[in-house]
């Protein structure tokens, strides 16, 4: 077994959410200009090659990647991601980077909160607790019966639901499949998917815009790749935390980049949902489960 090494994975993660949302500002500036599901879908074909590429150079290889016992699962996830991914970029599109990621915040709580229907375990009054007032601050970002509501606003909140429940079922699928395995199964299933709709979207890119999607999907596969030596180097609950610093990473670049703003109600809200979460990382923690993987 290798030796942890916790700080050296904090410094890890906190180069992932920087890569992570950084990656996210590009996507939306291409989902601006061209269609969200053409965007991803060459995002994901760089994506299966990084990940054809990582088991190829393990033992057993491809083969042993691809062994799955259970393809259906393995599919169902690939694909579920896949969309989550669409709809979070258009989400980006739609609302920007600080509203979208203050939304979003809040799939660790669905993760707690469907841990039990998913994965039979259970949730006590602390967590739910939590839950409860982390939706709160949701509720808050998103300010249901204050002039016009905005139908948009609800876009991130379902890639979240979307993104938790991944996580789930990668969790579920891990009691018989590897995490090779998964994440092999990940990438390519995504990137067949992608490409059986994506493919109809195709429109002519711009020079530079092929520049700013090259550099997409090397931040892709490099944000993958950092993540991995994360995991590597230190417990998945001693960085996970971390992981929030995606929010403020992808605020600042919205406003310094994108115009956006920064509203009251958005920042109470999130700051709400993120301290409801960390309350339920600590929890998983103190109780011995797995914490929510961070967003891909």
């Amino acid at each position: 077994m290798k030796e942890q090494n916790t700080r050296l994975g904090i410094w890890l993660m906190v180069a992932t959410t920087f890569v992570f949302a950084m990656q996210d500002g590009i996507s939306r500036h291409l989902a601006e200009e061209y269609n969200v599901l053409m965007v991803i879908m060459i995002r994901y074909w760089f994506f299966a090659a990084f990940v054809i590429t990582v088991a190829a150079r393990q033992a057993g290889g491809i083969r042993r990647a691809a062994a799955t016992r259970q393809p259906g699962l393995q599919i169902f996830r690939g694909l579920l991601l896949a969309a989550e991914v669409c709809v979070m970029v258009l989400g980006f599109v739609l609302l920007g980077l600080v509203e979208s990621h203050a939304v979003f915040a809040a799939y660790p709580l669905l993760v707690a909160a469907l841990s039990g229907p998913v994965l039979g375990e259970k949730v006590g009054w602390r967590r739910w607790t939590a839950i409860g007032i982390g939706f709160v601050g949701v509720l808050i970002i998103l300010q249901p019966g204050f002039g016009v509501f905005q139908p948009a606003a609800v876009v991130p909140l379902i890639a979240a639901l979307g993104f938790a429940l991944y996580g789930l079922l990668t969790r579920y699928a891990a009691r018989r499949d590897s995490a090779a395995v998964s994440f092999f199964w990940t990438g390519t299933t995504g990137a067949v998917a992608m490409t059986l709709v994506g493919v109809w979207f195709w429109e002519p890119m711009r020079a530079p815009d092929w520049g700013w999607m090259g550099l997409l999907c090397m931040t892709a596969a490099f944000s993958h790749w950092l993540l991995i030596k994360c995991y590597e180097v230190a417990e998945a609950s001693a960085v996970q935390p971390f992981a929030y610093l995606q929010l403020p990473f992808a605020a600042a670049l919205g406003m310094a980049v994108f115009g956006e703003t920064l509203r009251a109600n958005v920042a109470i809200g999130a700051a709400i949902v993120v301290g409801a979460g960390l309350f339920t990382l600590w929890r998983a923690r103190s109780t011995g489960r797995p914490p929510p993987a961070p967003p891909k």
